[in-house]
């Protein structure tokens, strides 16, 4: 059986973008696409992905705090976000998520961000920023 994904983003056409992406592998499924935390948390609870991408600011609940409801549950997460910023990374990883995806490198980062997750890897995307100020680098 093929991993189930759900997507989560705020922004449409980056939603599609992504969803797209992740419908050009034939190795996964992407069950669902939801534009805020309150969505996830419903659509999770009916469908129950595999792995869910959450942008961190969304509407409502944040990613951070859809993340943490997601903890107790056999959900993997991993960020799709604008914030290359060590805190933001830091506080990401703080809530059980293995992988934090910069939009900027959606294209290079997301599929490979999804196999190493999914596979119980973390992946986190090359950054300046993030290299400079994390630990949680190797």
């Amino acid at each position: 059986m093929r991993p189930r994904i759900l997507l989560a983003d705020d922004h449409a056409e980056l939603l599609a973008m992504a969803k797209r992406l992740i419908e050009s592998q034939e190795e996964y499924d992407v069950v669902e696409t939801c534009c805020d935390g309150q969505s996830v948390l419903e659509q999770t609870a009916i469908l129950h992905p595999d792995l869910a991408v959450l942008d961190i600011s969304m509407p409502g609940l944040t990613g951070i705090e859809v993340a943490r409801k997601l903890s107790n549950q056999d959900v993997k997460v991993i960020f799709l976000t604008v914030h290359d910023d060590a805190d933001y990374l830091q506080c990401a990883l703080a809530t059980g998520a293995i992988g934090y995806v910069i939009k900027d490198r959606l294209a290079t980062d997301l599929l490979p961000a999804l196999k190493e997750v999914l596979a119980g890897r973390q992946f986190i995307s090359h950054s300046s920023t993030l290299e400079g100020k994390s630990g949680a680098l190797k």
